[in-house]
């Protein structure tokens, strides 16, 4: 019983309801136009894009001076931001220590070498600061089609640590928006 009186009242309802009637336009004779005025609306997020130029970058050989120097220096790839919207690029290093592989028979290439002997900077002649595992901030901006930046390392070499091997270190560079 009660399932026919819900039945019926939902088709009374619907028959007291008035016709809702789409936009119309009716046009006679020749020549015929007619308009019906609409709207469209969207909802643009925020989107940022990240390119490199290079997916990685060979640091270039240590030589008997840059032992002495205590450091070499390397060019990095250039990093282009796109944004609709504020944004900053992070980076960090991937892990604590290099990736170590042995290229001689008798001495072990060095598996502790610290990510901070990895110094990063975005101006070729200084300002250079030790990579780590926590997000430093690399460069920000406003809203931009285009924004390069090019990255810089410095590789830090100490005569009696630093053994011969193939060495890696994988970086994680992060851009956000807020």
């Amino acid at each position: 019983m009660r399932r026919a009186v819900v039945a019926v009242m939902g088709v009374l309802l619907c028959a007291l309801a008035p016709s809702v009637s789409l936009a119309q336009c009716t046009a006679n004779g020749a020549p015929a136009n007619c308009s019906v005025p609409g709207s469209v609306s969207m909802t643009a997020g925020r989107v940022v894009r990240l390119q490199m130029s290079a997916g990685s970058t060979a640091l270039t050989p240590p030589t008997t001076g840059d032992f002495d120097a205590g450091f070499n220096a390397t060019g990095g790839p250039t990093l282009t931001v796109s944004a609709n919207a504020p944004w900053t690029l992070h980076i960090r290093s991937a892990s604590a220590v290099w990736t170590a592989t042995n290229t001689s028979p008798t001495v072990p290439a060095r598996t502790n070498k610290p990510a901070a002997d990895l110094q990063w900077s975005i101006a070729s002649g200084g300002g250079f600061a030790a990579l780590t595992t926590s997000d430093a901030n690399l460069v920000a901006g406003s809203a931009t089609a285009s924004n390069a930046t090019t990255l810089y390392f410095q590789t830090v070499y100490d005569w009696a640590l630093d053994t011969p091997g193939n060495y890696s270190l994988s970086i994680v560079l992060t851009l956000t928006s807020p």
